[in-house]
């Protein structure tokens, strides 16, 4: 299938995908188990969860294939993603001319039977796939094919908790961090500006008590509401 940058929507994708910070991960048993299990649901040797960047479909979990990543130009998985509401199935690729003389076809691994579940986000982004593939011609059960898209959207579930759970951890992280600087302004204010604000107040004090202050109202005013404020802040600043 032909495919570029230009495609509508397909930068977005491409980003989309990017953004889950998932692709070139190290494998996790969460996700091999589901290709295990959808190889023996449909009954296939091989079973791969396939997510398809600008180049190539890189393999999140490889039941049954020892190889991690393909190029983009072979995958039947870029087929998979052009119609997120249903399985993509190659029922024999030797008679399909998309595939016939595809190297995946002709060569190792021998994909003669195609099933893609397409993976498709929360945003209506389509990231890969879940796929089954077997040497030999096919034909799934509809409570098969019904699994494999359940599969699919599970796979989905798992890696939008993986986001979620990266951005929960940066937000951690953050307010630990804010909390820690908070903890040294609070000591800097209550160890240095404490003793300065108590020692202006006695010396205002001492300066100007309050009853001479009685002879030059406007002025006595003034500097008591000082007196005063700065009376608050120091009890303010014993509080913390």
């Amino acid at each position: 299938m032909a495919y570029s940058s230009t495609t509508p929507g397909e930068r977005d994708r491409v980003r989309a995908l990017a953004d889950y910070n998932i692709l070139d991960s190290l494998p996790e048993q969460d996700y091999d188990d589901i290709t295990q299990l959808a190889s023996e649901i449909c009954q296939t040797p091989i079973s791969l969860i396939s997510l398809v960047d600008d180049s190539r479909q890189w393999f999140k979990s490889n039941h049954g294939l020892s190889v991690r990543e393909t190029p983009r130009e072979f995958a039947f998985c870029t087929h998979t993603i052009q119609n997120p509401s249903q399985v993509f199935i190659v029922t024999d690729s030797r008679e399909d001319e998309r595939f016939a003389q595809n190297p995946l076809v002709t060569d190792d691994p021998n994909v003669i039977f195609y099933a893609g579940a397409p993976l498709i986000d929360s945003r209506g982004f389509g990231l890969g796939s879940l796929c089954v593939i077997d040497h030999n011609p096919r034909v799934l059960t509809e409570n098969q094919l019904v699994a494999l898209q359940t599969l699919a959207k599970h796979v989905v579930n798992m890696i939008e908790l993986r986001k979620a759970d990266r951005s929960m951890r940066t937000l951690q992280r953050a307010f630990e961090e804010s909390h820690h600087e908070t903890q040294k302004a609070h000591h800097l204010l209550k160890s240095e500006f404490s003793p300065q604000i108590i020692n202006a107040i006695q010396d205002l004090e001492s300066l100007v008590p309050l009853p001479a202050l009685q002879t030059e109202k406007n002025a006595a005013e003034k500097l008591r509401n000082t007196i005063q404020l700065l009376q608050h802040l120091q009890q303010v600043v014993k509080d913390l």
